[in-house]
């Protein structure tokens, strides 16, 4: 089996790096002015808009990031991952761009749309369990048996440096930034992001977005260990999954780097799904939709005149939940 060795933390100059090494297989995402955030909040409020990604979200930043570092022998050999479904596209859509076998673990809990569309970026799939833990003991399994190479999903040095190209790009077109607002799940995006940012602009703060139903990261902070919580259903399905009982990186990165983690409830999460579709004609899941949902509810209050960069991670969601979600909120 695979070794889980411990390798240094990333630093910002990881993230310069992955920006390199990246840059042909990405792309370059807008930040676009929101006027009804802004009038809402007092603040001037952005959209980074990661769903605009070729696999529609932020997560191929990451995986390409680890893919690339391989060696050839490593390749060869093929990759495995698992995933609540982003990461999985990422993993199998960069895999098949370079030639290289990728067999994706997910539990159940994984929405059609995504299971389809990891099908069509041509990765193998396989259902375990029914939460992301037991993915991931598949994943591990695989690695045994096999002699796969394991693409963690968030909690590993490559991955947090390549989502952290985000917070470069923040920084190139908003270098007065003044507050951040990024979904958390595993923490591999905040981590990242925070890498880069405060490198640059240490007194920024950083306010992770969770849901309330299973919201693990924030758990463990507040445990200060990681612990593991039930999985229930939620439209911000993508931030489920627990961050690992080992985890080498990021729960101290997010607990040295994140000033605050805001837990929201799904009527929260459904008016930022609302919000997306009416007024920036965007269909984005849930966990994408905490920033603008954070905003409309009042969770998150911004300094007046502040500037604030909402990270928007992606649009892989299914029809049938997106649909009901939107109904569900009269007007934005």
């Amino acid at each position: 089996m695979e070794e889980r060795t411990r390798v240094p933390f990333p630093e910002a100059s990881d993230v310069w790096e992955a920006r390199k090494r990246i840059a042909p297989y990405i792309r370059r995402t807008p930040l676009v002015f929101s006027h009804r955030l802004s009038e809402i909040s007092g603040a001037e409020v952005y959209l980074k808009l990661e769903n605009l990604q070729e696999v529609g979200a932020f997560k191929i930043r990451g995986a390409a990031n680890r893919v690339l570092s391989l060696s050839e022998e490593e390749r060869r050999r093929g990759v495995t991952t698992y995933s609540t479904g982003n990461h999985a596209q990422a993993v199998a859509c960069i895999s098949g761009r370079l030639g290289v076998r990728a067999v994706v673990c997910v539990s159940d809990r994984v929405p059609k749309a995504k299971l389809d569309a990891i099908r069509r970026w041509g990765a193998e799939l396989r259902i375990a369990g029914s939460s992301q833990d037991d993915a991931e003991a598949e994943c591990r399994r695989l690695s045994a048996a096999e002699g796969l190479v394991i693409v963690d999903p968030f909690d590993d040095p490559f991955v947090i440096a390549g989502q952290g190209t985000i917070g470069l790009e923040l920084l190139e077109d908003l270098p007065d930034v003044d507050i951040l607002l990024v979904p958390v799940s595993g923490g591999g995006l905040v981590s990242g992001i925070a890498l880069a940012v405060k490198a640059n602009r240490p007194g920024v703060p950083i306010v992770g977005l969770s849901m309330e139903r299973g919201a693990v990261m924030h758990a463990s902070l507040l445990a200060g260990r990681p612990v593991t919580l039930p999985e229930s259903d939620t439209l911000a399905d993508s931030l489920l999954g627990g961050i690992g009982a080992e985890n080498r990186y990021t729960f101290e990165l997010v607990k040295r780097h994140v000033e605050r983690i805001v837990l929201l409830p799904e009527a929260a999460i459904a008016r930022g799904m609302a919000f997306m579709l009416r007024r920036q004609g965007m269909a984005v899941e849930g966990a994408a939709a905490t920033g603008p949902g954070a905003l409309l509810s009042g969770a998150v209050s911004l300094p007046e005149g502040s500037k604030a960069a909402v990270v928007i991670t992606g649009n892989n969601v299914d029809p049938d939940a997106f649909l009901k979600a939107v109904k569900s909120v009269r007007d934005e």
